[in-house]
């Protein structure tokens, strides 16, 4: 599905709905590096497509969604972030500033669920031997890398309905759930 694509968004939360009547876990993982560039070469067209899948499709995500993660007894939401948000390298313009909206996008949603049963967190999983890992530093050995199916064992444990934690930013391969950095926590520990 292209994510870009807003209807096929919305049809498919109807047909979760219809099909389930909940959803119990939404994992928002597509994303872009866009060009590294500085920020003054970056093409509009460039700009507009990473924003586009980075942020907004995410967004949809959460729009199209929401009603049917709160037909859940424990819905879960996580959305892939990056250090990138926190750090903005150089370069990395478009990918670190839709990374850092995606964080903002989502500890607001998070705050909109405080009072219901479903949490909605970030996960950081560091760097990870991905496409889009080698297309950024195309000189890495991807063997020295983690393979993503390790930091998935990572993002199934956010998403147990005994993990309550909400609005809150989370990294691998540091120790399993540590906090990255500190995000206004929404739910006091």
């Amino acid at each position: 599905m292209d994510l870009k694509d807003a209807p096929a968004l919305d049809r498919l939360a109807a047909a979760l709905m219809q099909r389930y009547g909940r959803l119990d876990v939404l994992i928002g993982n597509a994303g872009i590096l866009g060009p590294l560039s500085p920020l003054a070469h970056v093409e509009p067209a460039a700009w507009d497509d990473v924003i586009a899948v980075n942020v907004t499709a995410n967004w949809r995500l959460i729009r199209a969604m929401d009603v049917v993660l709160k037909r859940s007894d424990a819905g879960r939401a996580v959305f892939l972030s990056s250090g990138a948000a926190a750090s903005a390298p150089a370069y990395w313009g478009p990918y670190a500033a839709s990374k850092a909206a995606l964080e903002a996008l989502v500890r607001s949603y998070a705050a909109e669920l405080a009072t219901t049963r479903v949490r909605a967190n970030l996960f950081d999983p560091g760097p990870v031997r991905t496409r889009m890992r080698a297309q950024a530093m195309p000189g890495e050995d991807p063997d020295t890398l983690d393979r993503p199916d390790q930091g998935a064992e990572k993002i199934v444990e956010l998403c147990l309905p005994g993990f309550d934690h909400n609005g809150r930013i989370y990294s691998y391969p540091q120790k399993a759930l540590m906090e990255f950095r500190p995000p206004a926590l929404l739910d006091a520990p």
